[in-house]
């Protein structure tokens, strides 16, 4: 029989994993579109115009870009990133490869 105070050390070790077990938003999907399984077969719309809060000092402006998400795309919103000195940050960006199309997220490069 498993004492309470085990059962508990159980309980709290599965909430500290259970964050580092997590997937991003899209993420998922977007690993299978480079690979086989379900994905757009068709272009993605065009981007929406957004308007663009004022700037934020330290801060970079990451425009909105479509997301593959449940057989449809779905509109993520742009935002202010903390800038990284040294490194500049490559938007997303759709293309079409090997007859489908194909979302590359955007992320910070050297």
């Amino acid at each position: 029989m498993l004492s309470r105070r085990s059962l508990l050390a159980g309980l709290l070790a599965a909430a500290v994993a259970a964050p580092l077990a997590t997937i991003a938003p899209g993420e998922a999907e977007a690993q299978s579109w480079g690979g086989p399984g379900p994905g757009p077969n068709r272009r993605p719309p065009p981007p929406r115009h957004e308007r663009r809060p004022p700037p934020r000092r330290g801060y970079v402006w990451v425009p909105g870009h479509w997301e593959w998400r449940r057989g449809r795309y779905v509109w993520m919103s742009g935002r202010w990133v903390r800038a990284r000195p040294g490194w500049h940050h490559r938007n997303s960006q759709w293309v079409w490869r090997n007859g489908r199309w194909v979302y590359i997220p955007g992320g910070w490069h050297r």
